[in-house]
């Protein structure tokens, strides 16, 4: 098999999609456009991050079809456990809840960790919740969660995805 190299002027994102329609058309595999999913998404990658002295196991949702898949169709998610949104740039980002069955708060936080505002969010509605400014990552956690715990907007979680520079 011969590699190559797509020098298109496209995202990182949309040239990984073109390289694998390839490698799969090469292959004589059929390929389709990921769309979301009909049941939980529950083996994501994971990360260890923490707030204060609280730790949180975090499913990792960084491509497309992750995000838009989210925590849709869970029915239970452990207390410390939650799910990192992971842009490729800062951005002002808008969730809603539709197809998630557990109500929910959003953290939207800075590149350095610092949690720029949270916003609860009801189960099954279309209502949107935005950054109060551009950020790159989003935690969603039980609703609650952070309350019980004291953390608030200017809090800043700790991992080794904030510290990278």
């Amino acid at each position: 098999m011969t590699a190559f190299a797509l020098a298109l002027p496209f995202s990182a994102a949309t040239r990984r999609t073109v390289a694998a329609a390839l490698l799969t058309a090469a292959a004589g595999l059929p390929f389709t456009t990921a769309q979301a999913q009909d049941g939980p998404q529950l083996n994501l990658q994971r990360v260890e991050l923490t707030a204060g002295m609280h730790r949180i196991d975090a499913q990792v949702a960084a491509t497309p079809q992750e995000r838009q898949t989210g925590l849709m169709h869970r029915k239970e998610m452990p207390q410390h456990e939650g799910m990192l949104f992971v842009f490729e740039q800062p951005a002002q980002q808008c969730f809603w809840m539709k197809n998630t069955l557990l109500p929910l708060t959003a953290a939207f936080v800075d590149d350095d960790g610092t949690i720029v505002n949270l916003a609860d969010m009801k189960p099954q509605t279309l209502d949107s919740h935005c950054s109060a400014k551009p950020v790159r990552y989003v935690l969603e956690m039980n609703q609650g969660w952070f309350a019980k715990k004291n953390i608030k907007a200017g809090a800043k979680l700790g991992g080794a995805l904030f510290s990278r520079k």
